[in-house]
């Protein structure tokens, strides 16, 4: 028996694996099955150059747990050990400069093991013994075991092993008695070794009989050793792909379409990235990519390794080029990873472009599911938008397509306005909107359907990158502001606008985190008699602080909303005609003293401080006025059934009527019929 110091240059690395480890403690399993996985390639290489002459035989690596004696048990037939390898590559754990490491890497995990080839060592974040039964493939070797109790003691001696290989026995400490639960360690292998390329039996499977599980004599094995992604793309049909994607995503819908990888220069990268049909909530579709060492699962947050919006994708990336025992850190800023992540970043787009290409109808078909992704992408990466603006695509409301391109050249002769700015007129809601996107086709103007997650922010992001043009919503102002071709305007009688405009005010109802602004224009018979509008910039400032924690404010503010009389429509005149036979005695006088008042004031703020106390008089008897002059006209308006009539009907249009007050609407044009 030999006795010895394991060789470290640090009085004793076991607690620093324990603490410092602690937090990743589960990926033992990974690190010692890889491991076993290297050890039986090893053999299966040695044999293909004729090195090893015996016979190969079942390699697979077992995996057992036993609960009472509180072992694991990882077992392989791959080139195994000799005493003297063990003395080499496990008793001599070679780093130096014990006090920069310890400072370097202290706060991380997986790098104390990745840098230090200390894979095997992770052994001890869980184990307060191991054990190494092993024998090499070499030629008269013997077996041989070796016992360390989380100590930097040793022991080697003799063993007894009829084949070669090894046997890890992981004897659990107390602290960490859950990994000697099965359903543990069958959750740890599903995730860290479904695609190993060797295989891996995990006990025996079990079936049915005589009303219980039994266990039958065959093998568990639990990994896939040739994953789809490890295939060649010519040899598979959809079908394959699809019966993938619902093994890494059980319960998930169809994706839409797939990207097979395989690249070999500059670096090695194979996978399979899937558009999956993302629901309404991104956060909920990130990070679904599984990122693999040479079918060695190492994570699935991808989330700063590849570009943000390329972690909507799922699947898998496979590059022995992403180190595997390294934090994500390392990983966000390793120039390999840098080169992956650009190289996804251009075939998703090459994909996209080519699909678009070969059949438009079919991405045509799947654009309501694939716009939130490609919005993401133009919105948060440059190259991605650079190459996108050829197949991403603008849907009007008519359902149908074009692409920046094509919607341009639609638009650009109707929809230019005066100063030579191309207008884009949009809605989010066709039915809600219905009423004025109506009116805008009947001017010949096209409407795009902007009713998606992140519309309003790509919306804005097109208006920076598209030349003199501008989005407004249909419904934001009149059709002639939105697209104002000339300076004409008809303008109404100033006393006419005034007493309309108070009419209408007054019978506002008092809605909550909503202000009204009453303005009355001439606007032609033919128009609606009351119009509904939404300043843009405020609408799209609230929508924009959904997305924005900065600008949450503006998510606080009311809504701002202008109702625009029209002066011209037949029931608006005889509203004003009513109003001027029963009110005109009483209004007309307080408004000729409103006026006259006006002038006092003009006059005495020529000479501000030597006026200001009678300036101050002024204007309280002024608001006393403006008060007299809206109670008559309230009064008036509170009689008039249709002023109320068609301030709901409005309100009904932009789908702000409800509860008690479209109750008492439709009461009222029960009686009015």
């Amino acid at each position: 028996m030999q006795k010895g110091n394991i060789g470290v240059t640090t009085e004793n690395i076991f607690p620093i694996i324990k603490k410092f480890l602690y937090s990743d403690h589960e990926i033992f399993l990974r690190e010692l099955i890889s491991n076993a996985v290297d050890a039986t390639q090893k053999l299966k290489t040695l044999a293909a150059v004729g090195d090893f002459k015996g016979e190969l035989g079942d390699l697979t690596i077992h995996v057992s747990v036993d609960k009472e004696a509180g072992t694991i048990t990882i077992s392989d037939r791959g080139i195994g050990l000799t005493e003297e390898e063990i003395d080499k590559y496990i008793n001599q754990i070679a780093f130096s400069g014990a006090t920069d490491f310890m400072e370097k890497y202290k706060n991380n995990a997986n790098g104390i093991i990745g840098h230090f080839g200390l894979g095997f060592y992770s052994a001890f974040m869980v184990s307060d013994k191991v054990e190494i039964v092993t024998r090499s493939y070499r030629e008269g070797s013997k077996a041989v075991k070796w016992t360390c109790n989380g100590s930097p003691e040793f022991e080697i001696e003799d063993a007894s092993r009829e084949d070669r290989g090894a046997d890890i026995i992981l004897h659990i400490a107390d602290d960490c008695k859950e990994f000697v639960d099965e359903g543990k360690i069958r959750g740890l292998l599903t995730k860290y070794c479904s695609f190993l390329p060797v295989a891996i039996a995990f006990g025996k499977k079990k079936e049915w009989k005589d009303g219980k599980q039994v266990e039958t004599a065959e093998d568990d094995i639990i990994n896939d050793v040739t994953p789809l992604w490890t295939r060649k793309p010519s040899e598979l049909k959809d079908e394959d792909y699809k019966k993938f994607y619902a093994r890494l995503y059980p319960m998930q819908d169809e994706p839409l379409f797939w990207i097979h990888l395989n690249v070999d220069f500059p670096f090695h990268l194979t996978g399979v990235l899937y558009f999956p049909k993302i629901k309404s909530n991104i956060e909920i579709s990130r990070n679904k990519i599984q990122l693999y060492c040479n079918q060695v699962f190492v994570t699935d947050s991808v989330e700063g390794i590849v570009p943000d919006f390329l972690t909507l994708l799922h699947g898998v990336i496979d590059s022995p080029d992403i180190p595997l025992n390294v934090s994500r850190s390392y990983l966000q800023s390793d120039s390999n990873v840098k080169k992956i992540s650009t190289y996804i970043t251009k075939k998703v787009a090459d994909r996209l472009q080519a699909i678009f290409n070969a059949d438009r109808k079919q991405f045509e078909e799947k654009w309501n599911d694939l716009k939130i992704f490609i919005n993401y992408g133009m919105l948060t990466d440059e190259e991605f938008y650079n190459r996108s603006t050829k197949f991403a695509l603008l849907k009007d409301t008519e359902g149908k397509y074009f692409t920046f391109d094509e919607y341009k050249t639609l638009i650009k002769d109707n929809q230019t306005d005066k100063d030579g700015t191309l207008v884009y007129l949009y809605a989010n809601d066709a039915n809600e909107q219905y009423d004025y996107i109506e009116a805008a086709n009947s001017r010949g103007y096209n409407v795009l359907l902007m009713d998606g997650q992140l519309d309003t922010p790509t919306l804005q992001m097109l208006e920076e990158k598209f030349e003199k043009s501008r989005f407004v919503r249909v419904d934001s102002d009149l059709l002639d502001n939105l697209i104002r071709k000339d300076d004409t305007t008809r303008d109404v009688d100033a006393k006419l606008g005034d007493v309309v405009s108070t009419i209408f005010k007054t019978q506002l109802p008092q809605m909550e985190k909503v202000n009204f602004d009453v303005q009355t224009k001439a606007l032609g018979e033919g128009a609606q008699p009351i119009t509904i509008t939404q300043s843009e910039y405020m609408r799209r400032m609230k929508d924009v602080a959904q997305f924005q924690p900065g600008m949450s404010f503006y998510g606080e503010m009311p809504s701002m909303y202008n109702l625009i009389v029209n002066s011209d429509h037949p029931l608006v005149k005889r509203i004003a005609e009513a109003e001027s036979r029963e009110c005109d005695s009483e209004v007309a006088p307080v408004i000729a003293d409103i006026d006259k008042k006006l002038d006092e004031l003009s006059d005495l703020r020529k000479d501000y401080d030597k006026n200001k106390d009678a300036i101050a008089e002024g204007d309280k008897q002024l608001d006393e006025m403006r008060k007299k002059k809206e109670d008559i006209l309230r009064a008036f308006a509170d009689k008039q059934s249709l002023v109320k009539q068609l301030i709901d009907i409005a309100l009904l249009q932009n789908n702000m009527l409800k509860g008690q007050a479209l109750s008492t609407f439709i009461k009222r044009t029960i009686e009015m019929i």
